[in-house]
């Protein structure tokens, strides 16, 4: 902001911005800045847009991927025999997958996708690269999540299962999973939380989400004031929206237990 351009400002500002303090003044002008000068809120709402679609596309990968390794990790290590030897492959590459995934910094994972495996060269192509590693990235963490809560169901459930006539698969799908499920919400809601949070990095791979958006604006309104404090409230919010529908879910799971 320079003092050439507020001092125009103020002269085309209505007498009411003219009367205030300076200080509230370049606040004002900030804002102006920000947000109505060349209609530059739409940064902010296409920005919010990507978030969404990285955020739900990579949920789904990672729900998909996490759930597929809970299962087959859960099913080895619930082997009264000794497993066969396509288990215990499949069960060591999930082990290596969870350890690697979790072990390295997501940054560096994208960094890894966007510059050297898929290298994109346009937006949808950057869209994709940053849905696919951030999916790969959750699905680690839903792995475990998952696992745990099945593994936290007492073992006479699978026996009463398969005492019924039920096949291993139908057993699990039927009465562990919703079990399951149940108990692993709120870790579920933490990690989706955390995802939304977590795509503000995909700005390193030059994606346009609503970070990026904030960064476009900084270099061209010359403030950072309002972009990233605005940033930082358009999360604030997400996330307690999440958090409000997520306490609504639980609340209707719990009732349908009684």
């Amino acid at each position: 902001m320079t003092v050439l351009t507020f001092a125009k400002w103020i002269v085309g500002a209505p007498a009411w911005i003219a009367s205030l303090p300076e200080g509230l003044q370049r606040l004002i002008f900030q804002f102006y800045q920000v947000f109505i000068y060349e209609n530059r809120w739409k940064f902010f709402t296409d920005g919010l847009a990507t978030t969404f679609i990285v955020t739900i596309g990579a949920l789904l990968i990672g729900v998909v991927i996490g759930m597929i390794v809970a299962l087959i990790r859960s099913t080895h290590d619930n082997q009264m025999r000794k497993p066969n030897i396509i288990l215990r492959i499949l069960n060591s590459i999930c082990k290596i997958y969870v350890t690697v995934l979790r072990g390295t910094p997501l940054m560096v994972q994208l960094l890894i996708m966007g510059f050297v495996v898929m290298v994109p060269k346009t937006s949808f192509q950057t869209t994709l690269c940053a849905i696919i590693t951030l999916g790969i990235n959750s699905g680690a963490y839903v792995a475990e999540i998952a696992r745990s809560g099945i593994m936290s169901i007492n073992a006479g459930q699978m026996e009463a299962g398969r005492s019924l006539g039920l096949n291993y698969a139908q057993t699990m799908w039927h009465i562990i999973l919703p079990q399951a499920f149940k108990n692993i919400l709120p870790a579920l809601g933490n990690e989706l939380i955390a995802l939304l949070k977590e795509t503000s990095l995909v700005t390193v791979i030059a994606l346009q989400d609503v970070t990026k958006a904030a960064q476009v604006i900084v270099s061209k309104a010359y403030t950072a004031v309002i972009p990233y404090i605005s940033l930082a409230l358009i999360y604030l919010v997400l996330v307690m929206i999440l958090t409000k529908l997520l306490g609504i879910l639980e609340r209707r799971l719990r009732k349908s237990e009684r």
